[in-house]
């Protein structure tokens, strides 16, 4: 199945969306990737969406993504004595390690790390940021604190500090047991959530040991600031707006996603727009304008992939949800506007062989009648700098490892399909332009433009480009060997 966009569509899993049919549904409406929310469901909830994800994936002969999404440590305050407390603008509360069902005047915060970090003068976000406080004083143990926006408060509200960087791990013990878990059935992406700075990336890596890639969320202001150290260890990045508009100003977020997502870009990593990109579709079935014009924004700004949650997860129209972003990203990159927006935003990157290949690669196909741009990789990082470039053509990507083909599916403009290992570059020509026949991509009269490293299935030797006729008869007479 031959997608009519280059940007890629994550849609996330639940109990609107749990057999079977719905899941093939919602790919043949558009989606490319499936987020598996570790937040709810057992291990046995998990694995079973997985098999039939990849049921999906063998009955449709595409290869499908699978991104499984960590938790991450939650901060809430205690339980009440009542139900729940209304706090006036103006009023004292008290936070404490104190068991004790609160009141009116304090409650429990079961989190000794935030106190170690709090100052006075930093803010305390409840319930999503409907009630605000600012620490007066605090010590080890306790933070009195002044009500400077109030609200009801009750049991086991979230809590969100955004001035200080807290000295938790971005893995929680459950998100270990559950990283272990997705890895082991085999996912393609692990999101890392309450990422705070590179280290918290380089720590999942470890534990990941290889069997899937790992995406960034941002979502603090602390990751925010170490953004640049945070990208170069991430293999992707996501941009979670919700927590951010939670913990930063949320008029800040828009010119903050725009700088994420180009500084992504540039570094030739994937990037997804995330939260409430069509919200009102859980109970609608058709969104708002000011949602289309969001998921278009993320879509002119070049992002990699936008993301449905509760849409497709929980809500009434999950179908209509993924159908609608596809419709939008087609309608938006018909504009010769997106054109215009995409390549005056390019960054040229130009350090390495393989960067003036891919830079070549689609000079060559904007200038000359080139239907598509071939690529062989095994490890993926060739077809992420070809994306890089967005060129005005499809990406064929060409692989013998469907662990590549599965994570290239989150890539913008990328089409996988397998191949064949190949010991010859002629090999390779053949296969690439049977691939554009067969793909929609090109007729036997049309040419595309392959990149390959020789010698073949050796990381990082990119280093041939060839403009390929696609008929095969003028490619063995040109080389008979």
């Amino acid at each position: 199945m031959r997608r009519l966009r280059n940007v890629k569509i994550v849609a996330t899993l639940g109990p609107a969306s749990n057999d079977y049919e719905m899941i093939r549904a919602l790919f043949e409406a558009g989606a490319d990737v499936f987020r598996l929310n570790m937040s709810h469901g057992t291990h046995d909830d998990i694995r079973a969406r997985h098999a039939m994800i990849r049921q999906v994936e063998a009955d449709t002969g595409r290869p499908i993504a699978i991104l499984a999404d960590l938790q991450g440590p939650k901060l809430r305050v205690g339980t009440f004595a009542q139900e729940s407390y209304d706090l006036a603008d103006g009023d004292k509360f008290r936070l404490d390690l104190d068991a004790t069902p609160g009141d009116a005047t304090r409650v429990q915060l079961p989190h000794p790390e935030i106190f170690a970090a709090l100052e006075p003068g930093a803010s305390l976000l409840v319930n999503d940021g409907k009630i605000r406080l600012i620490v007066d004083e605090c010590g080890t143990d306790y933070a009195n604190c002044t009500v400077t926006v109030g609200g009801a408060i009750s049991n086991r509200k979230g809590v969100n500090v955004p001035d200080v960087v807290l000295p938790l791990a971005a893995l929680s013990a459950k998100d270990l047991k559950d990283l272990e878990f997705a890895c082991s059935i085999g996912v393609d992406w692990i999101a890392l959530s309450f990422v705070q700075r590179p280290e918290d990336v380089t720590e999942a890596k470890e534990l990941v040991k290889g069997r899937a890639l790992v995406l960034s969320k941002i979502e603090k202001p602390a990751a925010v600031k170490a953004y640049d150290a945070i990208l170069a260890v991430s293999d992707g990045i996501m941009v979670a707006r919700g927590d951010l508009g939670v913990e930063l100003p949320v008029y800040s977020v828009p010119p903050i996603q725009k700088r994420l997502v180009r500084k992504a870009r540039a570094a030739a990593k994937p990037v997804i727009v995330a939260t409430q990109m069509l919200e009102s579709m859980i109970e609608s079935p058709m969104p708002t304008r000011a949602e289309v014009s969001d998921v278009a924004t993320a879509i002119y700004e070049g992002a990699d992939a936008v993301m449905l949650s509760a849409e497709s997860a929980a809500g009434k129209f999950p179908i209509e949800a993924v159908t609608t972003m596809n419709n939008v990203a087609i309608s938006v990159e018909s504009d010769p506007t997106y054109r215009q927006i995409i390549e005056s935003s390019r960054q040229v990157v130009r350090s390495t062989v393989a960067d003036g290949i891919v830079g070549a690669a689609r000079e060559i196909a904007e200038s000359a009648d080139i239907k598509a741009i071939a690529v062989f990789s095994q490890t993926g990082t060739t077809v992420n700098l070809v994306s890089r470039e967005r060129p005005r053509v499809p990406i064929i990507a060409l692989t013998p490892l469907i662990g590549t083909a599965r994570r290239l599916c989150l890539t913008w403009g990328t089409h996988c399909v397998m191949t064949e290992e190949q010991d010859r570059f002629k090999g390779a020509v053949i296969s690439a332009v049977r691939a554009a026949r067969q793909h929609g991509f090109a007729t036997e009269t049309d040419q595309i433009v392959l990149t390959a490293g020789v010698p073949f299935n050796v990381q990082g030797t990119t280093n041939i480009l060839r403009v390929a006729p696609c008929d095969e008869r003028l490619i063995y007479k040109a080389d008979p060997e």
